[in-house]
């Protein structure tokens, strides 16, 4: 029985589509010409990181999961990180390979979740997808501030500087083992369903 819009328009949706909402907002800010335009956009997608976690928190909480939910929170997850590292490419903040070892495999993966719902099949996703998105989106962060910052009351000593690009790398490079690692994972699960 289809859903009916009162069941779709609940706070755990609406903040699954604000997280797609902010996608364009992030881009505005990275791309003016301020300087702080890094900070604001990595605070915008702060914002968005956390609305992937709220909206579920709330669905389970509220009682109120729905299949459009369902089908929507992990294509807003795919697209903000996507969006996010398509979005740092052009200043060179990141190697180019690493983007498309992530996008590649969330577009297989998506393909391949896909043939097997039409098929009736679900196949359970590991935790390894939850620890990629964690890393995925601290690396995204630090990518996205990229520049030193001194955090303690502004004291100007090297001590207290902190290299945000280097954070973000280390954690990207964490990201992209995760995600090759949880894409054949998920291969290896497809392949032995659809073989039975």
């Amino acid at each position: 029985m289809p859903e009916t819009a009162s069941a779709i328009w609940n706070i755990p949706n609406i903040l699954t589509l604000l997280r797609i909402a902010l996608i364009p907002v992030m881009a505005v800010l990275l791309f003016s010409p301020s300087k702080d335009a890094g900070f604001w956009a990595a605070a915008v997608f702060a914002v968005a990181s956390v609305t992937d976690w709220l909206d579920g928190y709330l669905a389970r909480r509220m009682e109120i999961v729905t299949i459009f939910g369902k089908f929507l929170d992990p294509i807003a997850d795919k697209l903000m990180v996507m969006a996010a590292l398509i979005m740092i490419l052009p200043f060179g903040h990141v190697p180019a390979w690493m983007v498309l070892v992530i996008l590649g495999r969330e577009i297989i993966i998506t393909g391949l979740r896909g043939i097997a719902s039409s098929e009736g099949i679900v196949i359970a996703a590991s935790d390894l997808g939850k620890f990629k998105t964690i890393f995925q989106i601290v690396a995204i962060l630090g990518l996205l501030l990229h520049y030193d910052y001194h955090w303690l009351f502004g004291i100007d000593h090297p001590f207290f500087y902190v290299n945000m690009h280097n954070i973000g790398m280390f954690y990207l490079w964490i990201a992209t083992v995760i995600t090759i690692w949880s894409g054949v994972d998920y291969l290896v699960k497809f392949v032995r369903v659809i073989a039975r």
